[in-house]
């Protein structure tokens, strides 16, 4: 018999059907035992007259019945399956489980985090975590639908590639081929994608798997995490507004259409506005905050292009220079403030445009440098040595062959995820997030290396003794 998904039962009233799915709750009343069934598509009433009695919670089971409305003072107006329920004729236990070290019911906050990502597959059959990935999945077929009826192609860049002083610290993967040196995890595909503006595709997308690292917060994860990469040639800093505007709008609308945004078209704020206005370049401009479904979208615009360099910014530059990126050092000049890159850069103006959502920055992105003496010259201002110039010898070189006005942005999923849907941490939309320490529970990651690997790889390790108390 062709299994029936619970959902499916309210309209095959009176038939037959086969269900399979986990014991989500039991309750034993002599005779009679019920329980309710869960799949992938939601739960349904189980009655069992002398049955079911061997069942335990997290069972996963096969029943065969007969669907049956239930007597109207019974119905469950909560559940999709509400009306009815399913009369059990025969059942099969496909696998016993044992009792479980953390419960499911619930939405699982008041549990420590660190116990739910280690048993991150249990924890995901929680109702609350099970819609979050379920939409994240819904978000990404919307945006790869939206963005390909405009034109765009996908295209994946590569994971293993070289490490540059770009903004944060590189993952490093030691090469076994060429024994000392070593590939690095992207912090973002920055110069795959101006490279493939080069190559003439005009309009590129992905989901881009993200490295960094970086500490920690409710806001940024440890490690790894998603985003929207995309960039476009022959385009100003207006088409990339009004593309993001309306696939948002449009998204939010189909996707979610509980939440409303509450000003359209979005605000735009220069950095100097918000900065003086809200002392932050990330505004909440939502009118009530009690109301969980108000999405405030606006623009912060007209980033200085320089910031002053700090010992943090070792990364960016030589240490030596007066200059670092405010956003990246990709980032074009305001046409008006080119003159001023020889008088004074501090008050270059970037065309970079940062979206926000209730006070997160959710999205980043500029239009590019195309021209290459530019390029070299912001590379001079932010002390960049002529060893580290050489490490973008391929992008300057590629820029020699003819490289089309350009830009683009890159909204991060987790975050905007996090956001819409009023999560504390952006884990909440993760199926198997990073700890804050940067461990990987659910596999106990990192671990060591055996000899064999690191004699075969050229490399030896050293660690540090523990002081003797």
């Amino acid at each position: 018999m062709k299994r029936t998904l619970v959902a499916q039962t309210a309209k095959v009233v009176g038939e037959k059907v086969r269900l399979c799915g986990w014991v989500d709750s039991k309750r034993d009343h002599g005779k009679v035992t019920f329980i309710d069934l869960r799949d992938r598509s939601g739960k349904i009433q189980v009655v069992g007259v002398g049955k079911l009695g061997e069942l335990g919670s997290e069972d996963v089971v096969e029943i065969i019945g007969k669907v049956k409305e239930r007597p109207e003072k019974l119905v469950n107006p909560k559940m999709v399956t509400g009306k009815v329920e399913l009369e059990v004729e025969e059942y099969k236990i496909l696998s016993k489980s044992d009792e479980l070290p953390i419960p499911v019911e619930g939405d699982g906050l008041d549990i420590d985090e660190k116990l739910r990502i280690k048993y991150r597959y249990l924890d995901l059959r929680r109702e609350r975590m099970a819609k979050n990935i379920r939409l994240r999945s819904k978000v990404t077929q919307f945006i790869r639908n939206y963005l390909c009826e405009e034109d765009f192609v996908e295209i994946e860049t590569p994971i293993l590639t070289k490490t540059t002083p770009e903004g944060a610290r590189d993952f490093l993967v030691p090469a076994r081929l060429q024994r000392g040196k070593f590939y690095a995890l992207p912090q973002s595909p920055q110069q795959y994608k101006q490279l493939l503006m080069v190559a003439g595709m005009e309009r590129y997308f992905q989901f881009a798997r993200c490295f960094r690292d970086e500490d920690a917060r409710a806001d940024r994860a440890y490690g790894e995490f998603t985003q929207l990469d995309m960039e476009l040639s022959f385009v100003d800093q207006e088409d990339i507004l009004q593309l993001i505007e309306k696939m948002f709008t449009k998204m939010v609308k189909e996707l979610l259409p509980e939440k409303k945004i509450s000003q359209s078209p979005w605000p735009r704020l220069t950095h100097k506005e918000a900065m003086e206005k809200y002392r932050t370049d990330k505004p909440d401009l939502r009118k009530d905050k009690n109301d969980p479904n108000e999405l405030a979208f606006s623009w912060t615009l007209d980033f200085p292009l320089f910031v002053k360099q700090s010992e943090e910014d070792y990364f960016h530059g030589s240490g030596k220079a007066k200059f670092a990126p405010s956003h990246h050092m990709f980032t074009a000049p305001h046409p008006e403030d080119i003159s001023l890159l020889d008088k004074d850069p501090m008050k270059v103006r970037g065309l970079q445009h940062d979206l926000v959502l209730n006070g997160f920055e959710v999205g980043g992105g500029s239009i590019r440098i195309h021209q290459a003496e530019i390029q070299k010259k912001v590379f001079d201002l932010i002390g960049f040595s002529e060893k580290q110039k050489e490490e973008f010898e391929h992008l300057l070189k590629a820029f020699s062959y003819g490289v089309p006005p350009h830009g683009g942005i890159a909204p991060g999923l987790d975050r905007i995820l996090m956001v819409l849907l009023g999560e504390p941490s952006l884990r909440e939309v993760m199926a198997f997030p990073n700890l804050t320490s940067g461990k990987i529970a659910i596999m106990d990651a990192p671990s060591k290396a055996t000899e064999e690997q690191l004699k075969e790889l050229g490399i030896k390790t050293t660690e540090k003794r523990k002081k003797k108390d």
